[in-house]
């Protein structure tokens, strides 16, 4: 099924046929599909409703750089389209990112909240990251110094060695999104939100550490928090009946 909104395609399925109703916002570059396992151990006791974001899967990237403000309006608006009453949010990594600017930012109000190994909190920069950055910027300057001919191959070159691995997996048209989602801190709007949230993390995440779910706890008023064992960033991946069985255990 397709929700068409200012001028954005987005793809969704829906799962079960109960009252009650939950919606799965996935992290950056996962689909619906990484979801399945969990899906099928929710369905039989929730609604389920799942999207592809613009980019990803089903649903086509728009002609038009995206921030993460434009993701939660274009999330709220589904929402609003299903006509659903106070569903439950689930969101891994990105899909916390939503689900603090909707509950933050926008203060929209939803009962239950649970974030899996969310992002949304900007890490500090390391010595060696601000090197790697500012050696990064030095070198693309001594193009200059190259015959035109060379100096594209030089660039990409550089492109390649520098640039992370979700960045250079990325559509070129998608990149500017990717670094405006990615450098937005959303720690400011954590106070605002009032709805009951659940923080599970793995406590070997390395991409959205358990300093950002202690950070997302002193932050948020009605939060609590599990940490799990031997487990990362994908822990809905590694463990989904374990992940199940707190959510079921939230829910209830």
């Amino acid at each position: 099924m397709f929700f068409e909104y200012n001028n954005i395609s987005l793809y969704y399925e829906k799962y079960g046929n109960s009252k009650n109703v939950i919606i799965i916002l996935p992290g950056w570059g996962d689909t619906r599909k990484t979801f399945n396992y969990l899906i099928d151990l929710l369905k039989d006791y929730y609604t389920i409703y799942i999207l592809d974001y613009p980019g990803f899967g089903n649903s086509k990237f728009p002609n038009k750089n995206l921030t993460i403000y434009d993701y939660s309006d274009l999330i709220y608006e589904w929402i609003n389209y299903l006509n659903l009453d106070d569903p439950i949010l689930i969101g891994h990594s990105f899909g916390s990112r939503i689900i603090i600017t909707l509950t933050g930012y926008y203060n929209y109000k939803f009962s239950n909240i649970i974030i899996i190994d969310g992002a949304g909190i900007k890490p500090k920069k390391t010595l060696k990251s601000k090197i790697r950055s500012t050696t990064y910027k030095f070198l693309k300057k001594l193009k200059i110094f190259l015959p035109k001919k060379l100096q594209i191959k030089y660039l990409n070159y550089l492109f390649n060695y520098f640039a992370s691995t979700d960045y250079k997996n990325l559509d070129e048209k998608m990149r500017k999104t990717f670094k405006n989602v990615v450098n937005e801190d959303l720690t400011f709007y954590l106070k605002d939100i009032k709805s009951k949230v659940l923080l599970i993390w793995g406590e070997n995440d390395i991409d959205t550490p358990v300093r950002d779910c202690m950070i997302m706890h002193e932050n948020i008023e009605a939060s609590e928090y599990v940490i799990l064992k031997n487990l990362t960033h994908f822990s809905y991946l590694e463990n989904p009946i374990l992940i199940f069985k707190i959510i079921m255990s939230q829910l209830n």
